[in-house]
């Protein structure tokens, strides 16, 4: 009998062990464009975000998370392979499709799905040919669009604050897509954020014995904005803020569906943006308050985005005051659910995360480095700009806005000075000489 029981244990104990290296479902709900300061949970008082702000209080909130980029390319492309955008030299991204997120996440027996933007791949003619569609990298399911919600514009007119003030929801060609196959040309943009709802509502429910990787990538609040009608004039916080509360809505529909699943407790939801706010499109554009600066350039507001994390009975509820970003969810996600890092490709630097959500421990990464458009370096509370720029283009003419390189650079402590208002470089030379000096190290590791 003692044999027997033993034995019964020894398999129970090994069962145990199984089911906690099988890892998490994974949530991804990846936002465009909104800024750090457009949550309730982060400051904003006119629009409201109750479901999300749930989300942060039953998570970790992190107050210092970066977007690979602060704009939507280079962002997705540290998001999916791990690597700093501005670091892999000459290298394509369909020459590594195989160890892309979801492509490494496959391995380990997920099911995948992607539920939005994409912006990865040729747009929007060569999309469904593409070596970087989505199927071919990866995911096993695919419902949204080639890129962004303003590509193409009409002939003749460019994206700029006149057209996307004039626009309707089927100005811009944009096509919606299930696989390779054609659902709607032009899409209709108010129900963007409805349908991926459904669809992922759905996905949920069908794939709740799975183990799944879900990747919600909005195409709001990215300019033009567009809200379904029952949310239209709706938030004190104008056009825009319908948007987010109708973004608010969905992450509520998905965790309903989550814990109607009964997949609640073994299910990793992660909810972040892109990059900052393009508010120089005014009602189109959020808030990066109290950060400076937006989308397209090297200040906080730019780079810096929300990012709560949530797995209830793992990750305690809390802040996250430690350096994180975007490219470091693939580290996480490998050492969580059992895959491998590519850590010989040219710029990979992601970093696992995973001591801070479980165990509370400080974040690995403590410095960052920001280069599109113009150059800036943090290490630790201290920020370098060598080169800034206050929007990355003229709001009505789109002309590039050329960067202002600064010899020395400038220099803030974001301890006391988030907003990066009081340069003290002139106090300070021995800290602008050490940030340049790691700069220099930080970028010529790989």
């Amino acid at each position: 009998m003692k044999t027997i029981l033993s034995a019964a244990f020894l398999v129970l104990g090994l069962a145990c062990l199984a089911q906690a290296a099988e890892g998490p479902n994974i949530i991804l709900i990846f936002v465009d464009d909104m800024g750090y300061g457009d949550l309730g949970c982060y400051g904003n008082t006119k629009i409201k975000t109750p479901n999300i702000d749930r989300l942060a209080s039953e998570g970790l909130r992190w107050t210092s998370f970066y977007a690979s980029g602060s704009w939507c390319v280079p962002s997705r492309t540290g998001l999916m392979t791990g690597r700093h955008p501005a670091l892999m030299g000459g290298a394509k991204l369909r020459d590594s499709r195989e160890r892309l997120l979801p492509a490494m996440l496959k391995k380990q027996g997920y099911a995948t799905a992607i539920l939005g933007k994409w912006h990865l791949a040729d747009y929007p003619r060569d999309f469904a040919a593409s070596p970087m569609h989505p199927l071919r990298c990866g995911f096993d399911y695919h419902f949204g669009t080639p890129g962004s919600n303003d590509v193409p514009p009409p002939a003749g007119t460019i994206q700029n604050r006149k057209l996307f003030d004039a626009c309707d929801k089927f100005t811009f060609a944009v096509p919606l897509m299930r696989g390779p196959e054609m659902i709607e040309c032009p899409a209709n943009q108010e129900l963007f954020t409805s349908r991926y709802t459904r669809e992922a509502v759905k996905w949920i429910k069908a794939n709740k014995d799975n183990r799944f990787f879900l990747y919600l990538a909005h195409n709001m609040p990215h300019a033009p904005v567009f809200a379904s009608r029952r949310f239209q004039g709706a938030s004190a916080g104008g056009r825009y803020g319908d948007v987010v509360e109708e973004i608010d809505w969905s992450v509520g529909e998905v965790m309903a569906a989550v814990k109607e699943a009964g997949i609640d407790e073994r299910t990793l939801v992660v909810f972040t943006s892109d990059n900052g706010p393009w508010s120089m499109f005014e009602i189109h554009g959020g808030t990066a308050a109290p950060l400076r600066g937006e989308k397209g350039t090297s200040w906080e507001g730019g780079v810096r985005v929300p990012c709560i994390v949530r797995w209830p009975g793992k990750i305690a509820p809390g802040e996250a005051a430690g350096i994180g970003a975007n490219l470091d969810l693939y580290a996480t996600f490998a050492r969580l659910c059992g895959g491998s890092q590519p850590k010989d490709e040219t710029g990979y630097m992601s970093l696992d995360l995973s001591g801070v959500l479980l165990e509370g421990k400080p974040s690995p990464r403590t410095a960052w480095y920001y280069a599109d458009g113009a150059t800036a370096f943090r290490s630790g509370d201290f920020k370098i700009h060598l080169s800034t720029k206050s929007r990355s283009s003229d709001p009505d003419t789109r002309r590039p806005e050329p960067p202002v390189a600064h010899d020395p650079p400038l220099l803030f402590d974001l301890s006391n000075d988030p907003g990066e208002r009081k340069n003290i470089a002139a106090d300070h030379p021995e800290i602008v000489s050490r940030l340049l000096a790691e700069m220099a190290a930080f970028c010529g590791r790989q």
